[in-house]
């Protein structure tokens, strides 16, 4: 097995980012391997976190992608931590076209999302017809995102996994970030799970591998060394919001009527940002009026 550094990551790169899948030929593991660098590097450079969130941020949306191409791929997948004490949260919002976007928020009396005690992490996603499944378990022992998310696995879906995810920063830039995910398959013999546990036990960590300048493809190859494997398939991934006018708009119709109506008495426009990628839309107070149209 061959881990020689191919680069040294550099924030000035631009490659395209993306997952790749496989699976053993005689399946016994399905393997995911993505490298995310532009998403995760876009997506801070919206949300501008603090420094010391960057890193788990990284971590969250790689994982949370990693989750959405393993257990649904054609479903809308949130990964959320939640901060103990009320000391903010972290979402990563990844969608089936391969778009992610991110959201960091910490109330005006937190400089940073405490762990321990009463932190989580929730798994959420969207099936069709809206019905939401979602898992949730405790980061009180661990802000390790890797850990949580194969406990997460384990416990909400019952799938053996194992999990390693990073984000490598240098002088506060996001150079690289990426993760993979091997899930053990109903046919696993006990053998073959030795084979694997050795072959982890010995194996870069993924912030080696990124710092090396490895590409998903390489990832999943050395993952896979010497295992009969056929590739299932390869996605570009990217930073995207969902936001648009329309949505800005039918979102002020949770406003009740009185202030609906003082907002198209006043007729100033009204500028609202999206929380997400920070675009300003501006609201005409005249295409609320018909909201105030009794139903």
């Amino acid at each position: 097995m061959s881990t020689e550094p191919k680069s040294e990551a550099k924030s000035t790169a631009r490659s395209i980012d993306r997952v790749v899948r496989a699976m053993t030929d005689d399946a016994s593991f399905r393997v995911m391997s993505a490298i995310t660098t532009n998403t995760v590097a876009d997506i801070v450079k919206a949300q501008n976190p603090p420094q010391s969130e960057i890193e788990r941020v990284g971590g969250l949306i790689v994982g949370t992608i990693l989750v959405r191409e393993t257990m649904s791929p054609s479903n809308r997948v949130q990964g959320i931590i939640r901060g103990s004490n009320a000391t903010g949260t972290i979402v990563a919002d990844s969608h089936p076209d391969g778009t992610t976007r991110g959201l960091v928020n910490l109330p005006a009396h937190a400089s940073a999302i405490e762990m321990g005690k009463g932190a989580t992490l929730t798994m959420m996603r969207t099936l069709h017809g809206g019905k939401l499944h979602q898992g949730l378990v405790s980061l009180e022992h661990s802000s390790d995102v890797s850990q949580a998310l194969m406990t997460y696995m384990l416990e909400s879906e019952q799938v053996k996994s194992m999990i390693d995810v990073a984000c490598v920063t240098r002088d506060n830039q996001v150079v690289a970030a990426g993760g993979y995910i091997v899930q053990l398959l109903p046919d696993l013999t006990d053998s073959q799970l030795a084979i694997m546990t050795e072959r982890l036990a010995d194996f870069p960590s993924m912030a080696h591998l990124l710092e090396s300048g490895q590409d998903a493809m390489h990832v999943l190859e050395e993952l896979l060394y010497g295992m009969p494997f056929t590739q299932l398939g390869a996605s570009p991934l990217r930073f995207a919001c969902k936001c648009s006018h329309m949505r800005v708009v039918a979102s002020l119709a949770t406003l009740n009527r009185e202030e609906i109506g003082a907002l198209v008495a006043d007729g100033t426009p009204i500028t609202l940002s999206c929380d997400f990628c920070r675009k300003d839309f501006i609201v005409n107070p005249e295409q609320l009026r018909g909201m105030l149209c009794e139903s």
